[in-house]
């Protein structure tokens, strides 16, 4: 069974969302701050965090930071803060959702399934090992070194590259790519996509990946 932290300061939300997720099949604790996240966080296995960003004592994004800096565990957020520049931070925090309230539960269960399945997709061969423009990715292990230097994605910033350098040379605009990476989130703003790619670009380092002005994103092909 799979274990889901949410962490709400609404007891009516963490109420109706601990009735959903068990009943979807979920094993589902409940925090009402920040302090007690981290705290159930840091004592239990979890395979998602479920995140309120107005939450007591630590906000979820200061939440988010301290977890996303120990484990690669899925957070996604859920929040009254539906502008662009709270979403922005939440995906800058290395967040793999964000979604907005008033949110529709059968979405929002679709939501992190897709995020499980991502997180726990049976490993590849490992004759799939791509290696590009100095960049090498492990698929099985999601690993990727630069020139040797051994390099931490999150799991969203990892499919990113993965979909790049499978296809050198070839534009991915943003639409593309929220298309093959973002299940159930046709209403996410495509500057999402521009976020985690400045947050791989300052990760990776140099001028690996590409900005085709006016098109889309690409690993330039070595001829």
């Amino acid at each position: 069974m799979r274990k889901i932290l949410v962490t709400e300061d609404e007891p009516e939300i963490r109420e109706l969302l601990f009735n959903y997720l068990t009943h979807e099949g979920f094993e589902v604790s409940l925090a009402e701050d920040g302090v007690k996240a981290l705290s159930m966080f840091a004592a239990e296995h979890y395979d998602l965090v479920l995140l309120d960003i107005m939450i007591p004592k630590i906000d979820g994004y200061g939440v988010c930071e301290v977890i996303k800096k120990q484990s690669d565990i899925p957070v996604m957020f859920l929040s009254a803060l539906s502008d662009d520049r709270s979403q922005i931070k939440g995906y800058d925090l290395m967040a793999d959702d964000y979604v907005t309230k008033p949110f529709s539960m059968p979405v929002l269960v679709r939501k992190i399934n897709a995020l499980l399945r991502r997180q726990n997709a049976v490993p590849s061969s490992r004759d799939n090992i791509i290696v590009c423009n100095g960049i090498m990715i492990d698929p099985d292990t999601m690993g990727v070194t630069v020139d040797g230097r051994s390099v931490e994605l999150t799991s969203r910033e990892f499919d990113i590259l993965l979909t790049l350098a499978k296809n050198p040379g070839r534009i991915y605009t943003r639409e593309m790519l929220l298309d093959l990476l973002w299940d159930y989130n046709s209403l996410v703003d495509e500057r999402i996509v521009d976020s985690h790619i400045k947050n791989l670009r300052h990760k990776l380092g140099g001028d690996h990946i590409e900005t085709v002005r006016g098109r889309g994103y690409r690993i330039a092909k070595v001829v």
